[in-house]
Formats: structure tokens, C-alpha cells, sequence
């Protein structure tokens, strides 16, 4: 059964994503592979990285694929996931120091040899490092966040930030928008915006429930 290791808090006080590196301990068994594509599923979406989802599930499969049919099944394996600088790292543990992953020019026809060539594929990088009892294999994707800890670099977020300097109040205007005290600011700025832009719908004449709904569409379409 998938139980969660220590560190794996994906929370945050502050308003920056505090993306604390996280392990799932498991056993590599083909009935567990799910489970973990689900809890990576949930902190990647915790951690605003939705966009990353199906390449990290894709390595944590096949890396898990790979302890099974060369170390073995059952085999006590760790799952662990962390940021390196703006990059998401993705690694899987076992014990087996021998059995390395190899990447290969396998044929169409062939079944050895794919997953990690599929891993190499939708990576920016991947290694192996062994320790004196473990072999990690690693592997990493580029995201588009502005810094480790920070949101998403998009025109949307940009505008946004562009707009709520005008809300802000002056003894706050050159301060950073970052730690909780600098983000609740913000954020009663956001909403200071929201209201007078409902405002202005109503006076001239446009429902604001209706835009509010169609906003909520875009963001949606948006975050997908």
C-alpha cells in the first residue's frame, strides 16, 4: 500500500508555491502504479505544474516498469520529487546498485529498450547516481515558472501584476508582492480590481454574473 515518506507537505505559508521536496515509499508491483501516478498527479497540480503531469507520470511509469522487470516485482522502491532550481526532478530508488537503465536504439518491433527511450524523449535530462546501497535514477523537466518557488512566467500573470501595481496601496507600491504579508496585499488588491470592474459592467448595462461565469470559462480553458 502507498504510504507517504516524510516531507511530503506540498504546502506553503507565504503566497509563493512552497514545492517541498516530497518521497513515496512503494513496492514496484504493476497494482501500485496507479496509486503512484495519482499522488504525483495531485502535487504537480498542488505545486501549479498541471502542464507536467503527463511527462513526469510517463517517467515515474517507466522507471517503475524497469525496477520490476530487472531488479524485480515486489522490489521496496522510493519515489522522490523535488525542484531543482526551475527545473521539477523526478526520481525513482531502489537497492539494486547492478541493474543500470540502459537507453537504446530499439526497433518499432521491439518490446526492450522503450521506456527509456520514451523517458529520454520527454525529458530535458536524465541520469543515474549510485550510493553505496542505492541507485537513483533521475530524470528532469523544464518548466515555466520565474524562479524555484515562484508562479508560472504567462501574458495572463503578467498584465494581471501590471494592473494590481495601480491598486496597491503607496506605502506598499515598491515593496515585493512575495511572503504573506506582501501576497495579502496583493491579493486585496485583486479583489479591489474584481469589484470596480463589476462595477463598471453594471453601469453599463452587462450582467456581471454572466462575465463572471465567462471569465471563470477562460481561466479554466486557460489552466488546462
Amino acid at each position: 500500500m502507498l504510504t507517504y515518506g516524510e516531507g511530503s507537505d506540498a504546502g506553503g505559508e507565504s503566497g509563493c508555491v512552497k514545492r517541498k521536496p516530497w518521497e513515496l515509499p512503494f513496492c514496484a508491483e504493476p497494482k501500485e502504479a496507479a496509486g503512484v501516478r495519482r499522488v504525483l498527479a495531485l502535487h504537480l497540480t498542488l505545486w501549479g505544474l498541471p502542464e507536467l503531469i503527463d511527462a513526469a507520470q510517463i517517467c515515474a511509469t517507466e522507471l517503475t516498469s524497469n525496477v520490476i522487470k530487472h531488479v524485480g516485482p515486489g522490489t521496496p522502491a522510493t519515489l522522490a520529487v523535488s525542484m531543482n532550481g526551475t527545473y521539477l526532478r523526478v526520481e525513482l530508488h531502489d537497492p539494486d546498485t547492478r541493474a543500470l537503465p540502459t537507453l537504446l536504439d530499439a526497433e518499432n518491433d521491439e518490446e526492450s529498450g522503450r521506456g527509456m527511450a520514451l523517458v529520454d524523449a520527454v525529458t530535458d535530462r536524465w541520469g543515474v547516481t549510485l550510493r553505496a546501497d542505492t541507485k537513483v535514477v533521475w530524470c528532469e523537466l523544464a518548466t515555466s515558472l520565474t524562479a524555484e518557488n515562484g508562479h508560472a512566467s504567462s501574458p495572463r500573470v503578467s498584465r494581471a501584476e501590471e494592473h494590481l501595481t495601480l491598486y496597491r496601496p503607496a506605502s506598499h507600491l515598491h515593496s515585493p508582492a512575495t511572503g504573506r504579508l506582501g501576497t495579502a496585499i496583493a491579493e486585496e488588491a485583486a479583489i479591489d480590481l474584481i469589484a470596480d470592474l463589476l462595477h463598471w459592467l453594471r453601469a453599463h448595462g452587462c450582467d456581471p454574473d454572466e462575465a463572471l461565469d465567462r471569465a471563470q470559462v477562460h481561466f479554466e480553458a486557460d489552466a488546462v
